[in-house]
């Protein structure tokens, strides 16, 4: 029987013992990790956040708006996915997808992969000019995050998605990723994966102490000079903004600053070893960073070689952030790559794929089809978030780009990029 089939039992024991080498093995997450961070505000230079703020850059203009373009899938039984590095599932012999040679089993639909995203400031530019001038990138389905996800919607780069190819997405997406304000309702995207933000440490490090709060990072001075801070903004200013008791979902701009403030206050007293982008990971291991922010896969991957990693999520609570599956205007064959993206909103292969690449699942209800392969990651609320975790969560709002730019040149300046 077809594990990936809607009626599925689950994955065989020889796929469920591939998975779990492949995890032992630390492959995947790390590597993803920073490569997608590599995109966000530490590695992003002045003149890409100019052009990501929309200035000289028009929205695109076809007749009939966005969902006017003929859609080919009927007579094309294809659909070309453009998706991150490390993030899909692979098979025993780490060639094959298993998930996506199921799906053209079931539809005759061939599925074109490339893993040709390495960053989304570097992948905006690639296809901007094409959806600048009205034309096909060539994909049908796209995955970025989620602040490049708002900037395309609102430039109207991306098509409607037809509700009606999407009953098991709409009936499965978790509570918590319902409805963003960059993306009201899902009319135009569906989460890939959740990426949340947390606190770790290692507790041979801190002397056996835990590290549970950002004030913690910020003040506390046996931990001066061993701390570490994201590149990303969103999520450590978002961080500091809710250690503030401040909503990042809804801040001023002197909120803003008051995050910043309380930030550079840190960075003068030299509390802060440094800021990072995935690297973190090395010194949290060694101990050379005793806490730090840090994702939530990441951490995950570390727990399974070193028992000193510890995480810690704060009462005050966390920022979560998505990777999300668009069909960007003038696709060729857009039901195709509507009717993937419902696919991967079947628990079975929701469970499959969370179970390979250990980021949150954003379909409701897969903790019984992921116990089926692993029942520790049924059980991880970093994998799967039970009520209580989800409650916790905030998204950072989304950003005009005037703000954009504004706040990203002030944190670039706090960091010294």
């Amino acid at each position: 029987m077809d594990p990936y089939e809607p009626d599925g039992s689950g994955l065989s024991a020889a796929q469920s013992a591939a998975i779990r080498r492949s995890l032992a093995g630390g492959r995947g997450a790390l590597t993803r990790r920073s490569l997608l961070r590599a995109g966000g505000a530490g590695a992003l230079g002045l003149g890409a956040l100019t052009t990501l703020a929309g200035c000289g850059i028009p929205p695109a203009k076809r007749e009939g708006g966005a969902e006017s373009s003929d859609d080919h899938s009927a007579k094309e039984r294809t659909v070309v996915f453009s998706n991150w590095t490390e993030y899909m599932d692979v098979g025993e012999d780490n060639t094959s997808r298993p998930t996506l040679a199921a799906f053209t089993r079931r539809t005759g639909i061939k599925v074109r992969y490339t893993e040709d995203i390495n960053d989304n400031v570097e992948f905006f530019g690639k296809i901007q000019p094409q959806l600048a001038a009205g034309q096909s990138t060539g994909r049908d389905l796209i995955c970025v995050t989620d602040w490049l996800a708002a900037r395309m919607i609102r430039l109207g780069w991306v098509q409607k998605l037809d509700p009606a190819l999407l009953p098991n997405a709409y009936t499965h997406l978790s509570a918590q990723f319902r409805s963003p304000d960059w993306d009201p309702g899902r009319a135009h995207s569906y989460p890939w994966t959740g990426i949340s933000t947390v606190i770790a440490y290692n507790i041979k490090a801190t002397g056996g102490r835990k590290v549970e709060s950002v004030g913690q990072l910020l003040d506390d001075r046996a931990l001066k000079g061993r701390v570490g801070l994201l590149t990303e903004m969103r999520d450590t200013v978002g961080m500091t903004l809710l250690d503030l008791g401040l909503d990042p979902g809804e801040f001023s701009d002197d909120d803003y600053a008051t995050a910043v403030d309380r930030l550079q206050k840190a960075v003068d007293r030299k509390q802060i070893r440094r800021f990072t982008g995935n690297d973190y990971t090395s010194d949290l291991s060694k101990g050379d960073i005793a806490a730090c922010l840090a994702w939530a896969g990441d951490v995950i991957q570390l727990q399974a070689d070193n028992p000193d990693i510890r995480y810690a999520i704060p009462a005050a609570g966390y920022l979560t952030s998505t990777d999300n599956l668009l069909v960007p205007a003038g696709a060729r064959h857009r039901a195709n790559a509507t009717r993937l993206i419902d696919y991967y909103y079947e628990r079975p292969v929701a469970a499959r794929l969370a179970a390979y690449i250990n980021y949150v699942c954003p379909v409701d209800g897969v903790a019984a089809e992921l116990a089926k392969i692993d029942p520790a990651l049924a059980e991880n609320t970093l994998i799967v978030p039970d009520k209580a975790m989800a409650a916790r969560s905030h998204a950072f709002r989304s950003l005009s780009g005037e703000e954009e730019k504004a706040y990203e040149e002030k944190f670039a300046r706090l960091i010294g990029a």
